[in-house]
């Protein structure tokens, strides 16, 4: 390849003499090369040729490689897609490697999407998310889009009662409604998917149209399209969270997060440049009102009753009594209890459990306050008949089959045959009085039938006898004394 310099000169020289021959003599090369650069003059380049096309060992994996980076949005690392691409056939070094994943990222920094800035109008949109802060504490998330107001609140689950109920409650702390609140495709509000189109829930519904939004739902795994909110869940969670070490509870979180909302709101926010408490207030000239008839914001979480009598509530469950199975209770924690009410009335009391616990009362179970005994049931003719020498058979039978009696079944048989010889009378007081020593053989009923009833029974000891013996004078052991002799 000759340079650009050498070509300029090589096209002087030609100019110059007139002849490829003599050109090239001049510039020390042949004829052919001094013709080859005129015609690449005359065609306007290019000045120098191409590099020639080396094939790469990373070319049979860089589908792989490709697939990848647009998986992860160009955040994978070549160390990290090693163990893939060598399994997909790649032998090279990890610095070709590093090389083409290099290659493939800065191709796919220019090919990735590019955004229009969004600008919010006032009393447009208000955005909401979820997010888990603690094992069974979840942070509710909502800001205003125009004028950036933050509204921050914890609870044990992301339910569908407890996002509409904290949506009620933002609604009243902003004094009015958006035109929509745009979330994610959170199970608690999506009804379906059909076509990338969500179907909101039925209650979602009734409740958007109670208080006059529309419901808006973001792209399916896309945190960009409601990057305020995601930017807010954390900014709450270094700011808020991670200072006050986690909260014990949602309530104790709640408190903290209400001054944390008036510090926040209170202060110059650095996009807007501008309070977000100022610029709430002449925003709400632009939000819908609020409906007139609106219930009070809850107080407790909602939870039905199932068919063990309990709610379940942090991961714990709470016994009521059985009036209340199937339906709809309130919980909500008081200190170190937890509260369950209905209809406005306490119903219930219970100490705080751990995750995994119960607390349970028994007189919520009186049908089921002895242990469950399972039932005897004959299935041959020798079990029939003997259950039915009466209830001390059937004790009999019980106890003999805790012991563990080997050849219970034929025990039986042998005993059923002893009725026709001593009587139903005699054999079930032999049964009674086997039970109660443990002699579960058959030749311990007959011993017991031949000893009669003559044979002592054992009784647990009684008060001391008092036969009202006369009284008599008692000398002290002074009197026994040898001095007092002499």
């Amino acid at each position: 390849m000759k340079s650009t310099r050498d070509q300029v000169n090589i096209i002087d020289a030609y100019h110059e003499l007139g002849s490829y021959r003599a050109a090239g003599r001049l510039c020390g090369i042949s004829d052919v090369t001094v013709k080859r650069v005129l015609a690449r003059q005359q065609a306007g380049g290019p000045w120098r040729r191409p590099p020639r096309a080396v094939p790469k060992n990373t070319d049979p994996v860089l589908a792989v490689i490709e697939a990848k980076v647009r998986a992860t949005d160009g955040r994978i690392s070549a160390k990290r897609l090693g163990p893939q691409v060598r399994a997909a056939g790649y032998t090279g070094s990890a610095r070709n490697l590093r090389r083409a994943v290099a290659r493939v990222k800065a191709t796919w920094k220019r090919q990735r999407r590019t955004y229009r800035p969004w600008i919010p109008t006032p009393g447009e949109s208000l955005a909401v998310d979820w997010t888990p802060v603690a094992v069974d504490l979840q942070m509710f998330c909502a800001v205003l889009s125009w004028s950036r107001y933050r509204f921050v609140r914890f609870a044990r689950d992301q339910q569908q009662a407890t996002t509409l109920a904290l949506l009620a409650e933002c609604f009243e702390e902003l004094g009015g409604v958006p035109a929509t609140v745009l979330t994610d495709r959170m199970g608690c509000l999506r009804g379906g998917v059909v076509a990338n189109q969500v179907v909101p829930a039925p209650a979602y519904l009734r409740f958007a149209a109670h208080y006059g939004f529309r419901p808006d739902f973001c792209e399916a795994a896309d945190p960009e399209s409601k990057g305020v909110v995601e930017h807010l869940c954390g900014y709450a969670q270094r700011d808020l969270v991670v200072p006050a070490e986690g909260f014990p509870t949602p309530e104790a979180g709640n408190q903290a997060a209400r001054g944390w909302g008036q510090e926040v709101n209170g202060r110059v926010h650095t996009e807007t440049q501008a309070v977000p408490q100022g610029r709430l207030e002449a925003e709400r000239a632009a939000l819908r009102p609020l409906p007139s008839l609106r219930p009070p914001l809850r107080r407790g979480e909602g939870r039905t009753v199932d068919r063990l009598q309990t709610v379940r509530f942090a991961s714990g469950r709470y016994s009521l009594p059985e009036r209340c199975v199937g339906q709809r209770v309130e919980v909500w924690v008081d200190g170190e209890q937890v509260v369950i009410e209905q209809g406005g009335q306490e119903v219930i009391r219970h100490g705080l459990v751990g995750p995994g616990e119960a607390a349970l009362l028994d007189a919520h179970y009186p049908r089921h306050a002895r242990r469950p005994v399972r039932a005897v049931r004959p299935r041959t003719a020798t079990e029939v008949s003997f259950l039915g020498l009466g209830p001390a058979a059937e004790h009999f039978l019980r106890a003999a089959a805790a012991a563990g009696t080997p050849r219970l079944a034929g025990e039986l048989a042998e005993i059923v045959a002893l009725e026709a010889s001593w009587g139903r009378g005699p054999l079930g007081a032999a049964l009674e009085r086997a039970t109660h020593f443990r002699r579960f053989r058959a030749e311990d009923l007959r011993s017991i039938l031949a000893a009669g009833p003559g044979a002592p029974t054992p009784a647990a000891p009684g008060a001391p006898l008092d036969r009202g013996w006369p009284a008599v004078p008692v000398r002290p052991l002074s009197a026994y004394a040898l001095a007092a002799r002499s």
